[in-house]
């Protein structure tokens, strides 16, 4: 099969396209045929080896794909061959054309979802379920800020806010970005690149600040969002590349809470809710990933800059 391969950590220049053997499945292991696979930005961080629990190499890239069961190992029972499925988890990686999934690893995808949404579901919609619920305790009623809310997570965070009966105030850098973030529901959209931005929150709260905010670059934005931040109030940090000077005046003043997450640590019990959740959402139809560009699995190179380097609009995705 086709696979991408990280033999040395660094730019996104080291993933190559090569054959290798496809994976068989052991007992309790499923073999997905992966139809599109997800680019997340944790995925760019681990390939360049500055990350924790950075794979040792080489490896596959990614964990977020969707596609179909191919073949399954003794013991499994939740899935059958032909079964349409979204990865949370892989063990071969799923920059490839089929992926080696422990049977935990999957969720089943509704047929109202395509293959290219399906690989846009695990990373975006569990991280921002678990930003805002599990960490943050988002109630109905109350005010979040979206940092970044044109990307994948960002667009996740607006539709589980909203259907729960947030106020979404979600923070942009393009027009694209502006529109999209607008036609996924936010209650207002906002500049975060105009140096007021922060005092425009506080005037869409009636000067009292959002209750939750959603952080995706903590370390240009932390030490700034307690303005925007109501008494009380909790930042979700998902997203850092790089450290700050920061005064814990700011959490004391605002007797606020600051939540760091990374995925990967959630309990089983948390990720068996978010499976559950993902579920309810997508056949209900409020969760409705968006997808922002494709490439094909020689592209890989090209899709790590993209996520990273270019305005965020919606998921990336990879074709195999």
């Amino acid at each position: 099969m086709k696979s991408i391969v990280v033999h040395e950590y660094g730019s996104p220049e080291v993933m190559k396209i090569e054959d290798v053997l496809t994976p068989e499945p052991a007992a309790g292991q499923i073999l997905v045929k992966v139809v599109a696979a997800g680019v997340n930005p944790v995925d760019t961080y681990l390939r360049s080896g500055n990350y924790p629990n950075a794979p040792k190499t080489p490896y596959t890239p990614g964990k977020d794909a969707a596609g179909v069961v191919e073949k399954i190992g003794d013991g499994v029972t939740k899935f059958k061959t032909g079964d349409r499925v979204y990865t949370a988890g892989s063990i071969s990686g799923t920059y490839a054309e089929y992926s080696l999934c422990e049977e935990s690893h999957l969720g089943r995808l509704p047929e109202n979802v395509s293959f290219e949404q399906g690989a846009g579901i695990w990373t975006p919609y569990a991280t921002s379920y678990r930003a805002l619920f599990q960490k943050a305790g988002a109630k109905s009623g109350e005010a979040v800020l979206i940092h970044g809310a044109s990307g994948g997570v960002g667009v996740a965070a607006i539709q589980w806010a909203k259907n729960a009966g947030l106020k979404v105030i979600g923070s942009v850098s393009s027009d694209d970005g502006k529109k999209l973030v607008a036609d996924e529901g936010a209650d207002h959209v906002i500049d975060h690149t105009d140096e007021k931005h922060l005092a425009e929150v506080r005037d869409l709260t009636d000067g009292r600040g959002v209750d939750i905010i959603i952080e995706m670059l903590a370390n240009e934005n932390l030490a700034k969002d307690f303005d925007a931040l109501a008494m009380f109030g909790r930042i979700s940090i998902v997203g850092n590349r790089g450290s700050l000077d920061f005064n814990p005046r700011l959490v004391m003043g605002k007797d606020a809470s600051i939540f760091g997450m990374a995925l990967f640590n959630a309990p089983p019990e948390a990720m068996e809710e978010i499976h559950a959740a993902v579920f309810d959402g997508l056949s209900k139809g409020f969760l409705k990933p968006v997808v922002g560009k494709s490439f094909p699995l020689a592209g890989a190179a090209q899709a790590h800059h993209e996520v990273i380097e270019s305005k965020a609009f919606g998921k990336i995705v990879l074709i195999p």
